[in-house]
């Protein structure tokens, strides 16, 4: 399998929406209050196209997304802080290393941005990919930083770029 890394494309918005909330349906995880409930998860593209510091990765083989993860300047983060977003992979691409390497595009594509820390918000539901963020060098936070709008969100992350 050719694994392919490249930005959105307009054509891959609904194919990203079904990737994301597939793993919220097979983790049995919080719809209210999580990406899953995101107006903007209509038109993804859309969104990182016309916001200036962001940008947003897919993994894709065959012409199939396996994965994706992007940076978005989040209101209410400190000045030179991304938040890392949209970060999931298909279950037949994981254990693979496409997760490790969407996060190196991300981190790649931060420092270029400017920006110097990645912040990441999560829940319990999805440990092994906490676990991921741990071994990449994501430090727990007591609070979240920043206004995602995700109440739901439990865990908050950050990384030292």
């Amino acid at each position: 399998m050719h694994i392919k890394y490249r930005l959105i494309q307009k054509k891959d918005n609904q194919a990203v929406k079904e990737l994301i909330q597939n793993v919220f349906v097979e983790f049995d995880a919080p719809r209210e209050g999580t990406v899953f409930a995101d107006p903007e998860m209509e038109d993804l593209h859309g969104l990182f196209e016309r916001t200036p510091q962001s940008v947003f990765w897919l993994a894709e083989a065959d012409g199939e997304v396996l994965g994706c993860c992007g940076i978005f300047p989040t209101e209410g983060l400190p000045i030179k802080v991304a938040e890392l977003v949209k970060f999931y992979l298909s279950p037949q691409s994981r254990g693979k290393g496409i997760g490790k390497e969407l996060l190196k595009k991300c981190t790649q594509s931060a420092r270029e941005l400017g920006y110097q820390s990645l912040y990441i918000e999560s829940i319990p539901e999805f440990e092994n990919a906490i676990g991921l963020y741990e071994k990449q060098g994501f430090k727990r936070l007591e609070q979240p930083i920043g206004d995602s709008g995700h109440y739901t969100c439990s865990i908050w992350m950050l990384k030292e770029l």
